[in-house]
């Protein structure tokens, strides 16, 4: 992670897109929020959110989402010092941020990073709790995404996808094993991860 040296910030930038970063959530996030899950092109091919998408909704979400990375960030910043860095069971990055010609930074989208929990992507086994980063059956991540409809086919998602397994997921999370899945007809979200070496296996 890198440190926003003017707020103290921890960001991950993207590999190729270098204007793009992954931030923590913001408070304040919610006004840029809520025009996206409200817009057909975003929350069509989504599960969780609820539409009509209200500013209820996302201040309800931004404070538990600060909640959780806030206990993150300080977990992280406790063993700072220790030469080697400790393996943990979250990406404390996710939102997703185009830095503009004047340094401000405009929300364009959001990735997660989680242990999966669904029977399709489970794939038999019982639901897992803590992970437990047995080498010989490897715990089970998904992704979950999101993008502004005004950046998609930019290759965008496919680079954050890209920077957050190789410079958070398998180096400071141990993510070995990885199952994601898309809405039936979401072939940018397909090609997303198969531009990142995930494999085609079923449609449910």
């Amino acid at each position: 992670l890198e440190v926003n040296p003017k707020t103290g910030e921890p960001f991950l930038r993207l590999m190729s897109h270098k204007n793009i970063i992954l931030t923590p959530v913001r408070l304040d996030d919610g006004p840029a929020m809520i025009p996206y899950f409200n817009d057909e092109r975003v929350y069509h091919w989504l599960s969780s959110p609820p539409y009509p998408y209200l500013p209820e909704h996302a201040e309800w979400w931004l404070n538990q989402a600060k909640e959780k990375q806030d206990r993150w960030l300080a977990e992280l910043e406790a063993v700072r010092d220790d030469p080697i860095p400790k393996i943990v069971d979250f990406c404390p990055v996710g939102h997703i941020r185009e830095i503009q010609e004047d340094s401000t930074e405009l929300l364009i989208g959001n990735i997660d990073i989680d242990l999966a929990q669904q029977p399709w992507e489970l794939e038999g086994r019982s639901k897992q709790g803590p992970p437990r980063r047995d080498p010989s059956d490897p715990d089970i991540w998904t992704f979950g995404d999101y993008l502004a409809p005004s950046h998609h086919g930019r290759g965008i998602m496919s680079d954050a996808v890209q920077t957050v397994m190789q410079k958070w997921a398998i180096p400071r999370m141990g993510v070995r094993r990885m199952v994601v899945n898309a809405l039936e007809g979401n072939i940018g979200s397909v090609r997303v991860f198969e531009k990142n070496g995930f494999k085609f296996r079923k449609t449910i």
